[in-house]
């Protein structure tokens, strides 16, 4: 059955990005796309003529659903602390090292691709928005206390940046009080008492 334009669109950029997330964005080529959907290179140039476009749609589509995997609609009923300590939680483990070495990855290459550049920045502010507005609701509602929820998000974000950082690295033995960086540093400035966002793993 023939697929219409946008499912086929759809299809091209969900191979794209689960090819970076296993094995690199410098992996993405129409020849390579073309064979994990067993159709020509011709149809992949067809919707992406440059392929610059198709890495950094791939990239965004990885990134969007990071984001939704870390911060998911339904924890939004959720008290705000419960739902920080599950964030948390979930930056942890090989799922959380896999995108983190696509942010690596992508990072570095966006020196060189203008369009993956952009969509890197605008992930990154999807990053800081959606998690200053948990911090925001936390603070509404008298579970947090910050002065700026926007400046701690961005501090604990550059936390886990870091931490992230060392994905491609053997990490045994590493102190837990590196280990626990992210949710120390939450506790601390959000005014929570320590073991509040649990333990890291």
């Amino acid at each position: 059955m023939r697929k219409n334009p946008e499912a086929r669109r759809a299809e091209i950029v969900a191979t794209a990005a689960r090819i970076a997330l296993a094995e690199g964005l410098e992996c993405i080529t129409m020849r390579r796309v073309a064979e994990e959907l067993d159709v020509r290179p011709g149809l992949i140039s067809h919707y992406f003529p440059v392929a610059e476009e198709l890495v950094a749609e791939a990239f965004g589509t990885a990134a969007s659903g990071e984001l939704a995997e870390l911060l998911p609609a339904a924890d939004a009923a959720l008290p705000a602390v419960r739902r920080l300590a599950r964030f948390l939680g979930r930056t942890a483990g090989p799922r959380y090292d896999e995108l983190s070495r696509l942010w690596l990855n992508a990072r570095h290459l966006s020196r060189f691709r203008p369009a993956l550049r952009e969509r890197v920045g605008q992930q990154e502010a999807l990053w800081r928005d959606g998690l200053t507005a948990l911090l925001e609701a936390g603070t509404a509602a008298g579970e947090f206390r910050t002065p700026d929820p926007r400046v701690t998000a961005i501090r604990l974000l550059v936390v886990l940046d870091g931490l992230g950082a060392h994905a491609n690295t053997d990490r045994t033995g590493r102190p837990g009080a590196v280990t626990g960086m992210a949710h120390a540093l939450a506790e601390s400035e959000l005014g929570l008492p320590a073991g509040a966002l649990g333990t890291p793993h």
